[in-house]
């Protein structure tokens, strides 16, 4: 596999992993917390570690425990760490100002449709496109944490932006077939907030100043441009590394625990030989 492109960082970096405790890391995962560590290092800069522990059905302690363990025995540090259940409150303070300002709706839909809001969407399992149908609940302003709502999309608006690894990029919002993503979820009826809304009022607050992470969330990184402008936020930029796959072609996941840091570690491979598989 050909070394990822290690183009120079900015000044003043400040980079971040964010890791869900859903599972044992695997080699994947691996791969791009490395790049994202030896990008802060080369830019003599900061880099933090996000516990993204909001899908309380799926986090354990023992998963949260086992990804510092094998990051570190990787050879990666980190100069301070949060966890994302601890942050509840600004989240909510965030949903709140975009449904007052109008620029959030309640949105009514079935609990089948709002059900994977927390989780990182990826490139086989993105939402489908939005079709608009309870955008009249606009008008309500009022934020109530128990239930669900939608960011408004401005109608083909094409969001494009830089990436640093991938180039230029551009993904059209809307509400017809046509359009890359719809409205899109930024807070669930379980009082949490959905996976991009967490992700942009993180790295604002941290001063993030690059994301590093994989190609399967280049349409996030549009989603999440729209919630920063939305908050009056500043956009970060991004590096989205290549993904790894299986010999069939898959895309790593966690299911594949043969392919865990912890079982390619307690099978012999020292870190050097994890490193050189990136």
């Amino acid at each position: 596999m050909p070394q990822p492109q290690m183009d120079q960082p900015l000044a003043n970096y400040i980079g971040r992993l964010a890791p869900s405790p859903t599972g044992l890391l695997h080699l994947g995962h691996a791969r791009t917390f490395w790049i994202a560590s030896e990008r802060a290092r080369t830019a003599n800069g900061k880099l933090y570690l996000r516990d993204e522990d909001l899908d309380h059905q799926r986090s354990r302690p023992e998963f949260a425990a086992a990804m510092r363990e094998d990051l570190l025995w990787l050879g990666i540090t980190w100069d301070d760490e949060l966890r994302q259940s601890d942050r509840l409150l600004l989240y909510r303070a965030a949903a709140e100002q975009l449904v007052t300002s109008g620029l959030a709706y309640k949105c009514l839909c079935s609990r089948k449709d709002l059900q994977a809001a927390t989780q990182a969407p990826h490139e086989d399992t993105d939402e489908p496109v939005y079709n608009g149908r309870c955008r009249a609940n606009a008008a309500e302003r009022t934020f109530d944490p128990h239930s669900s709502y939608r960011l408004r999309v401005p109608d083909g608006e094409r969001i494009a932006f830089a990436d640093a690894r991938c180039g230029p990029q551009s993904f059209l919002a809307g509400c017809d077939a046509s359009a890359d993503f719809g409205d899109f979820l930024i807070w669930r009826k379980d009082s949490l907030p959905s996976y991009q809304l967490a992700c942009v009022v993180d790295d604002a607050a941290m001063q993030i100043t690059e994301v590093v992470r994989g190609a399967d969330l280049l349409r996030s990184t549009a989603r999440q441009i729209l919630v920063q402008r939305a908050l009056g936020l500043a956009t970060p930029q991004y590096y989205h590394c290549d993904l790894m796959r299986d010999a069939t072609g898959t895309r790593l996941a966690k299911r594949y625990d043969a392919l865990s840091l912890r079982a390619l570690r307690e099978s012999g491979l020292s870190p050097d030989q994890i490193r050189a598989r990136f």
